[in-house]
C-alpha cells in the first residue's frame, strides 16, 4: 500500500486514540470557555451483563479524560419497553444532554430496533439511527453523525497515510452498527468496494484480491494469513474470547483475523485489543463534543 510500510508493522488503535482525545480535551476546554456549554453524554444501561458493564466502565474514563460530562442511566434487567422508552424520550428533551447511546445488548423482551429508533438523531452519537444511515448511503448527504466503529477505521488509515482512493477494500460482515457503514465509508473514500458475508461464495479469493481487508464477523480468527494479499492492510474488528489455560482467566481476545500469520504479509494491522476498539471510544467522544458545538450554534 505504501513504501512507508514494511511487512508486519502493527497499527495502533490505543497510541492514536490517545493523541485524538488529547486533541478533543482541548476543544472541550475552548467550547467551556468560550460557549459555557459543558460536552455530555447519557448512556442507557440494562440488566447486569458484566461484558456490558465493562464497555460503559471505559467509555465513562474516557469522557471523565477529556472532560465531557458522563451520566450513566441503569435500569434493571425485566424494565418494561415502555419504561425504557420514556426514559430515552426525557433524555431526547434535556438541553444539557448533547448525546445518547443505548449499551447493546437489551434483553430479549425489549425490540432493540424501536428502542434505537427513539433516540433523537440530533443526539445519536453512535450514529445508528435509520436517518443517519440513510443520508450515508445517499452521494450528497451528509450524516449528523457517523457509525463510531467504522469511523474509527477510516480515521486510523487516513492519520497512518494509508492510500484508499482507488484502492480494492473488501469488508467482511454486513451489520448494522460496522460492515455496511464500513463499506459506504469505504465507497465514499473513492475505493471500490466488496462486501463479503456468510453467504459469499468463495470468500478467500474475495479477501486475496484486496488491499484493504476489514474484518467485522465475529468469529475468532476466520480470517487466515494465507487469505491476505502482501501489502494489504487489515483492521480488524472482530473481538472474541478463546479458551486459554495459561492466561489467568481462562481465556485471551483475539480478532477475527489470525494475527500470527496475516501479520506476515500485511504492510499494516490491528491488533486486538488495542487496535480499532480504542477507536471506537474515541469516536464517541468526538461525535459528543460534535453534538455540542452545535448546541452551540444554535444557541
Amino acid at each position: 500500500m505504501s513504501g512507508s510500510h514494511i511487512k508486519g508493522t502493527t497499527l495502533s488503535g490505543k497510541e492514536l486514540a490517545a493523541t485524538i482525545r488529547g486533541e478533543i480535551k482541548a476543544e472541550v476546554s475552548a467550547l467551556k470557555e468560550s460557549e459555557s456549554i459543558s460536552p455530555s453524554v447519557a448512556v442507557v444501561l440494562v440488566g447486569g451483563r458484566p461484558d456490558s458493564a465493562t464497555y460503559v466502565r471505559m467509555k465513562k474514563r474516557a469522557c471523565e479524560e477529556v472532560g465531557i460530562e458522563f451520566t450513566l442511566l441503569t435500569f434493571p434487567e425485566d424494565v418494561t419497553q415502555e419504561e425504557l422508552l420514556n426514559e430515552v424520550q426525557k433524555v431526547n428533551e434535556d438541553p444539557s444532554v448533547h448525546g445518547l447511546l443505548v449499551q447493546l445488548p437489551l434483553p430479549d423482551h425489549i425490540d432493540t430496533k424501536i428502542v434505537l429508533d427513539k433516540v433523537d438523531p440530533s443526539k445519536d452519537v453512535d450514529g445508528c439511527h435509520p436517518v443517519h444511515m440513510g443520508s450515508l448511503a445517499m452521494r450528497g448527504h451528509s450524516p449528523l453523525f457517523i457509525p463510531c466503529t467504522p469511523k474509527g477505521c477510516l480515521e486510523l488509515l487516513v492519520r497512518s497515510g494509508v492510500e484508499v482512493e482507488g484502492k480494492h477494500a473488501v469488508v467482511i460482515g454486513r451489520s448494522n452498527l460496522v460492515g455496511i457503514p464500513a463499506a459506504f465509508l469505504l465507497l465514499e473514500a473513492n475505493a471500490t468496494v466488496t462486501i463479503c458475508h456468510s453467504r459469499t461464495a468463495n470468500i478467500e479469493e474475495e479477501v486475496r484480491r484486496a488491499d484493504i481487508v476489514v474484518a467485522a464477523v465475529g468469529k475468532a480468527e476466520m480470517v487466515k494469513g494465507s487469505w491476505i494479499k502482501p501489502g494489504a492492510v487489515c483492521l480488524d474488528v472482530g473481538i472474541n474470547a478463546v479458551d486459554d489455560d495459561t492466561r489467568k482467566r481462562g481465556y485471551r481476545l483475539v480478532g477475527d483475523i489470525e494475527f500470527s500469520t496475516a501479520s506476515e504479509n500485511a504492510s499494516l494491522i490491528t491488533p486486538v485489543p488495542g487496535g480499532v476498539g480504542p477507536m471506537t471510544v474515541a469516536m464517541l467522544l468526538k461525535n459528543t463534543l460534535l453534538s455540542a458545538q452545535r448546541a452551540a450554534n444554535k444557541a
